[in-house]
């Protein structure tokens, strides 16, 4: 399977959305208000989004009728996988590129806002 594929300057863009609303709110609040605040923030900058998308998952081609929920998918090419805990996990490194295998994405973002300076709490994830 060919995976999507996000051009870099998108993903610029995301990030630069992720500061500003890390700015604005700070560390400390739930995943959820995060969430949100991204999700209007990326709207604010006309680039499309969508949130708590259904990844399918299947075994041996069956569909298990179980699905994971991706946080964010932008422009249908960049799954962001938001966090608000102390510190990233290598489970949530795991989670995400699980999430971007059963979509076909290249690229994804680990993002935790739960960080003093956001860009240290920003990982950029490629498969």
């Amino acid at each position: 399977m060919e995976l999507v594929v996000c051009k870099d300057d998108l993903i610029e863009k995301v990030i630069g959305a992720a500061i500003e609303v890390h700015r604005e709110l700070g560390p400390s609040l739930l995943e959820s208000v995060y969430e949100q605040a991204l999700m209007i923030e990326l709207a604010d900058r006309v680039i499309v989004a969508r949130s708590q998308v259904e990844v399918p998952t299947s075994y041996k081609g069956r569909d298990l009728g179980l699905g994971f929920r991706a946080d964010i998918i932008v422009e249908d090419s960049l799954i962001l996988e938001l966090k608000a805990c102390s510190a990233l996990e290598p489970i949530h490194l795991a989670q995400i590129m699980n999430y971007q295998r059963l979509l076909g994405f290249k690229r994804g973002l680990l993002v935790n806002f739960n960080c003093k300076l956001l860009k240290d709490g920003i990982k950029r994830v490629s498969i």
